[in-house]
């Protein structure tokens, strides 16, 4: 089995420690690894060999951290992103065709690693006949930034987009809708003729891409190339029009770290809920996300808010309002304000990375 490690976001939700050119998925906030070094070393005893796709604005920093935690893996270099579809198309053109690929993104994580294998086998064995499987988490409350899967045992009835909180109560109330995880488990042959079948446009122009890649270090996709492949989601594409798919319901203490407030759940906290950051301060101050590292941070009489300090950039929000920090983001783009894409600082606690212009 090859795992297939998508790592090309830029996890915008996650500013200021996130940037386009450094995104959420290197910096090292769980015991000195990051988000990417976990998912390669969950994986790695239960897979052969591993794929990165990602950019070259990212590549050195992949190579960087894989090489702290004694890994190797194949790179795939998409020059542009063309969503989830053709990336996994490109990987899977790598690969022998009855090669059973794992597919994951890089910025998620999995507390319960056992539960995780046990699934893993599961899958693996669905894999193998033809089906292709994705992994469903069991919902522990009405999340509206998630889409659903509803099902009947292992069987998918259908997809659903991310729902308003009512409808998240509903689904939560009737006890078959799991929270779509991203996490897909499929054979290379199975995978490219479902998206031959149903997306033919993205498989002849991801192949002819792939025909003409260069190969040196890594496999990297011409620009032109990549900007001819229709740009779709593996569920728009494939897994919401395939007859074979397959839904695995996992309870695996998963999280897609898709903001500040899932960053929170997983932090070391105090008795008063503060995050257990190094150098800061509580007085009557309870359930706060402080991230910092350098300067003092003290709080008085405050509750629920997520700070985050950098050297170039402080975020103060209210928990709860988490989703709404892209729009900074989509702000500072509107504004051409290189804080969005990068550090303007020097060596950071979370990475040790600087970077000091764009790529061209």
């Amino acid at each position: 089995m090859t795992n297939i490690i998508l790592s090309g976001g830029s996890g915008t939700r996650l500013w200021p420690i996130s940037r386009t050119l450094f995104p959420k998925q290197y910096n090292k906030l769980f015991q000195g690894r990051s988000l990417f070094q976990k998912t390669y070393e969950r994986n790695r005893n239960h897979c052969d060999k591993s794929i990165i796709i990602t950019n070259q604005e990212q590549y050195f920093m992949a190579l960087d951290q894989l090489d702290e935690i004694g890994a190797r893996a194949e790179f795939l270099l998409e020059p542009v992103g063309r969503n989830t579809a053709p990336a996994i198309a490109l990987a899977a053109l790598m690969v022998d065709p009855e090669e059973i690929l794992l597919v994951t993104p890089s910025d998620h994580l999995v507390n319960d690693e056992t539960a995780y294998g046990a699934v893993l086998t599961v899958a693996k064995k669905l894999a193998g006949q033809g089906y292709l499987v994705t992994f469903g988490i069991t919902p522990e409350y009405p999340e509206t930034g998630y889409g659903y899967i509803e099902a009947d045992g292992n069987d998918v009835r259908s997809f659903k987009e991310k729902p308003d909180r009512q409808t998240a109560q509903r689904y939560i109330d009737q006890g078959n809708y799991y929270w779509n995880s991203g996490i897909f488990c499929f054979s290379a042959k199975s995978f490219l003729e479902e998206l031959q079948r149903y997306a033919p446009e993205i498989y002849q122009q991801s192949k002819t891409a792939f025909e003409k890649a260069k190969r040196d270090q890594a496999v990297r996709i011409d620009l032109d190339d990549m900007l001819a492949i229709p740009e779709d989601s593996i569920d728009y594409a494939v897994m919401e029009k395939s007859t074979k798919v397959k839904v695995i319901p996992s309870t695996i203490g998963w999280s897609d770290m898709g903001s500040f407030e899932s960053l929170y759940e997983v932090l070391p906290k105090d008795t008063s809920g503060n995050t257990t950051e190094s150098n800061t301060l509580h007085l009557d101050s309870r359930d706060n996300l402080i991230i910092g590292h350098e300067r003092m941070i003290a709080t008085v009489d405050v509750e629920d808010l997520m700070i985050v300090d950098t050297a170039d950039a402080l975020l103060i929000a209210k928990k709860g309002s988490g989703q709404k920090v892209k729009q900074i983001v989509a702000r500072l783009k509107e504004e051409k304000n290189d804080l969005h894409n990068i550090h303007m600082t020097a060596h950071r606690p979370w990475g040790t990375y600087t970077i000091l212009e764009e790529s061209a």
